[in-house]
């Protein structure tokens, strides 16, 4: 769908490239709010009457959109494309997470070979054991220890009891 975009940008460099952002994800870019299906501004305050607005760096003003000064093209793009929808659209603040599952940790992947070296260590295998068991040469603990870095472990112990918790082996 194509969408006509005003922009509104104080340095004229910004503007073109901007203009050239919104071009490139298939939109019209118009010279003034007139006609315009959505408004993008860059870091300057813009008349909440008439088209929504998605602004770049601005302060919480009531605009439909805001997103940072340093939002990425596919950022900016989703954000034209729902203000011109009716939603509303806010950057995710790095400090507050996102909704989540309660217990839900980010997903973490595995190997097949490491799943397999976890579920040995959980049955009590020593790392000489596990390494025998796998054809990994003794000498090489490294598994292990990559194991432990992947799952931010302490421990042998610890990298059982999180593997249990996430699912990833079973006792």
């Amino acid at each position: 769908m194509t969408l006509r975009v005003a922009i509104v940008a104080a340095d004229p460099v910004r503007r073109l490239g901007l203009a050239a952002l919104v071009t490139r994800a298939g939109h019209q870019v118009l010279e003034s709010h007139e006609g315009a299906d959505v408004v993008l501004a860059d870091d300057v305050a813009v008349c909440s009457d008439g088209p929504p607005v998605v602004a770049l760096g601005a302060a919480e003003a009531g605009q439909a959109g805001l997103l940072t000064c340093d939002a990425t093209a596919a950022q900016i793009d989703a954000a034209i494309r729902s203000v011109a929808a009716g939603l509303f659209v806010r950057a995710a603040d790095p400090r507050r997470p996102g909704f989540r599952a309660i217990g839900d940790e980010e997903a973490l992947l595995l190997t097949p070979r490491e799943i397999e070296v976890l579920s040995a260590i959980g049955d009590g295998l020593s790392n000489k054991a596990v390494a025998a068991a796998r054809d990994i040469p003794a000498h090489r603990e490294v598994h292990v220890e990559a194991l432990l870095r992947k799952l931010g472990a302490t421990s042998r112990t610890e990298a059982v009891h999180k593997g249990l918790k996430r699912g990833l082996i079973e006792l």
